[in-house]
């Protein structure tokens, strides 16, 4: 009968100075230990927002501490839909045409497409803007967000048309009106988007304290409206009207970019 034997296993040794076990945070789920250091080293974001009502993964779940990555990561949505509009604002400058001739007086027959590309271009810019800022302030997507911020981008997205339309024919009210009704229905859809991320982030949301009661969008919306209708009295009046709500907004939102 032989005796038995045990062997001792071998370990590895480990470098220097390196901790074992791994320390984990006392206030982070076993499970989320990974997911919430991945995100601290992604800027922080993970200890910044808090978890509110309606946060959880379906109608019924409340939220608490269930978080997925793909509802945390809003780098993705942010940089599909600035790809979308980089190609509007491509599109727009494939739409503008040289002038035909070679002198300035050729040019002065296509300096009203000009100004309305410049509009729109600038109208592109500050959206991009805005939604850059609020996206960085939101702390995770959900169904809602995604389907508010596709809203939001089929509205820009038909900008290019109007572009060219109002290049060819600004003299005529019916573009104008149209292109107020289209700015209307984006500024619409941008406060629907503000308003489905706090939703999913809770009403502790960063977003809800850095727009507090901003009265620009009213304004905003005030203005197109206004744009739409008196198109059919002066298109130049809508035109004023649109130039001057793209003044109000060149500065974003001052508590949503720090």
């Amino acid at each position: 009968m032989h005796a038995a034997t045990t062997t001792r296993p071998s370990f590895q040794r480990l470098p220097a100075g390196l901790p074992w076990p791994p320390a984990a945070r006392l206030d982070e789920p076993v499970r989320g230990v990974l997911a919430g250091r991945r995100a601290r080293s992604q800027g922080g974001d993970a200890d910044r927002c808090p978890v509110g009502p309606g946060s959880g993964f379906g109608d019924d779940d409340p939220g608490g501490d269930r978080e997925s990555p793909a509802e945390s990561d809003t780098g993705r949505l942010e940089a599909f839909s600035d790809c979308v509009l980089a190609v509007i604002i491509t599109i727009m400058a494939f739409e503008l045409r040289a002038p035909t001739g070679g002198s300035f007086t050729s040019l002065r027959d296509r300096f009203p497409a000009l100004l309305v590309y410049l509009l729109s271009f600038a109208f592109i810019g500050i959206y991009w803007n805005n939604h850059h800022h609020l996206l960085r302030a939101a702390c995770r997507v959900t169904a809602g967000v995604m389907w508010a911020n596709l809203h939001l981008l089929f509205w820009l997205s038909l900008i290019p048309v109007l572009t060219g339309w109002i290049g060819a024919q600004h003299s005529q009210p019916a573009p104008a009106a149209t292109y107020g009704i289209v700015c209307l229905a984006a500024a619409l859809a941008f406060m629907v988007l503000v308003r489905a991320i706090i939703r999913a982030d809770g009403s502790r949301s960063p977003v809800v304290a850095a727009i507090g009661r901003n009265a620009k969008p009213q304004i905003s919306l005030v203005c197109y409206a206004a744009a739409a209708g008196l198109a059919f009295v002066s298109p130049w009046i809508s035109y004023a009207l649109f130039a001057a709500v793209a003044a109000l907004w060149f500065v974003p939102f001052r508590r949503l970019s720090r």
